[in-house]
């Protein structure tokens, strides 16, 4: 049931994308489209609070007396979905969906094998490295099969080969491999994100409340974000301007936000945090096929192939080596 849960909420997460593309062109930037969705997902939040009558009181006496880390979750989620903004203008969408996988598995594993952040503590055997190893050639398999032949390099890459200066490739080349790096540690924040709300979850008693803790830092983050952006960037002050009409849906992908955040804090507390970084980027990868396959959202229709699908059948071998050995 919990792999389950892992999934579907796996499959929200690049519908909440979708939708977050939509929602860029209406308010100007990426930027002001994550405050959005994190505000949304807030309030969606706080009236599962209501509804299933658990108040919405925060014990901060509680808290204050646990280790300092716990308020860094929400700092965590912005970090990765801002360094995911500055990666695909860097270098490229097939390394951009890699290396933040391999850095989010790859923290996982160490945080399961050590018991960071008073994580369940997982041994770590060859069986399970084989199996993030599989995991990382599914995620490889199904960006292959989505990339356009024309997105084959880069736009660094591409603008620097045009440049027909060598030294300046090689200078290039070192740039572009220390965003490698960033991706990696961008993807390491994600995972760290996953325990420390797990265990926030346990300490507060309840998900939703951790939930709640990590958006609210997310958007405190968020804001100052913002303000430094509309002051550099006009594209920040779109909104005033735009008055073109948009699909009543755009405003609604901060729901499958604070649902993916939810099932992060649920689901690492029950099968650990490398098996719950595993299990929902299954069921993002999935969601992202049929988000493609069906043109949902604004999006262009991609049709699945035998290629994506066999991607699919490796990340979910990879899973079950893991979970089952």
């Amino acid at each position: 049931m919990s792999i389950i849960i892992g999934i579907l909420a796996g499959i929200g997460l690049p519908i909440q994308t979708s939708i977050n593309t939509e929602l860029k062109k209406k308010v100007g930037s990426p930027y002001n489209a994550s405050l959005v969705s994190f505000v949304v997902a807030l309030v969606f939040l706080i009236c599962l609070l209501l509804a299933t009558g658990q108040g919405v009181h925060i014990p901060f006496e509680q808290l204050l007396q646990e280790p300092g880390w716990i308020w860094a979750g929400g700092l965590c989620g912005v970090i990765f979905l801002t360094g995911n903004i500055l990666l695909l203008t860097k270098i490229g969408s097939i390394q951009t969906v890699i290396l933040p996988v391999l850095g989010q598995i790859l923290m996982g594993l160490i945080v399961d094998s050590l018991g960071l952040f008073c994580a369940i503590q997982s041994k770590l055997t060859p069986l399970r490295v084989a199996g993030a190893l599989l995991v990382v050639a599914g995620v490889l398999i199904v960006s292959m099969a989505k990339k356009n032949r024309k997105q084959g390099t880069s736009p660094a890459a591409l603008q620097e080969a045009a440049s027909g200066h060598p030294e300046k490739a090689g200078s290039r080349g070192a740039h572009l491999w220390l965003w490698r790096i960033f991706g990696v540690l961008f993807g390491m924040f994600s995972a760290t994100q996953t325990a420390i709300n797990g265990y926030l979850g346990k300490v507060l008693a309840s998900p939703i409340k951790a939930s709640v803790i990590s958006f609210v830092i997310g958007i405190i983050v968020l804001i100052i974000v913002c303000a430094v952006m509309f002051q550099k960037d006009r594209s920040a002050r779109a909104l005033r301007q735009n008055n073109e009409k948009y699909p009543w849906w755009i405003w609604f992908g901060g729901v499958l936000g604070g649902l993916y955040i939810l099932a992060n804090v649920i689901l690492s507390g029950q099968i650990g945090t490398g098996m719950t970084v595993i299990v929902l980027l299954v069921g993002s990868t999935a969601g992202g096929l049929l988000v493609d396959h069906f043109g949902l959202f604004g999006t262009d229709k991609k049709p699945i192939n035998a290629m994506k699908i066999l991607g699919v059948l490796i990340m979910i071998a990879g899973a079950a080596a893991i979970k089952l050995f």
